[in-house]
């Protein structure tokens, strides 16, 4: 994967319930694992924006619900801090459903998204409506 400008607080962990943000059919994920998560036994994998999560569908689409799916956060509650001293925070936790390859599974990208997300998957730039 490619870095990240920002200095990223890992404000997410595995067991965390996150919004979707795109139009799959899945509206409430909650997170299983970190994709490149290398850490000390028995810690509990922390994530933020720009991570590449594996989670499960807990409410949506009857047809996803319940089905592990791979995942991008693109919004965080807790607030992260950028090169030029701005610090960014979003009102909620957000991913975005992807497939193996890091292409997005939907076609539209509901509400802002982090310039982050866009430095290191492209494809999910391409569709959404806002960047900030």
């Amino acid at each position: 994967m490619k870095p990240v400008s920002a200095k990223i607080t890992k404000a997410l962990q595995a067991g965390s319930f996150v919004n979707c943000a795109d139009n799959s059919g899945a509206i409430l994920l909650q997170i299983i694992a970190v994709k490149g998560y290398k850490g000390v036994k028995t810690r509990i994998p922390a994530c933020g924006v720009g991570s590449w999560v594996i989670c499960s569908v807990k409410g949506g689409d009857p047809k996803l619900k319940h089905e592990v799916v791979h995942a991008v956060i693109v919004r965080q509650k807790k607030e992260y801090r950028r090169k030029n001293g701005m610090r960014v925070k979003f009102e909620d936790n957000a991913v975005v459903l992807v497939n193996e390859k890091g292409e997005p599974r939907g076609t539209k990208i509901k509400g802002p998204i982090a310039k982050e997300v866009v430095e290191r998957f492209s494809m999910i730039g391409k569709i959404a409506t806002m960047v900030l």
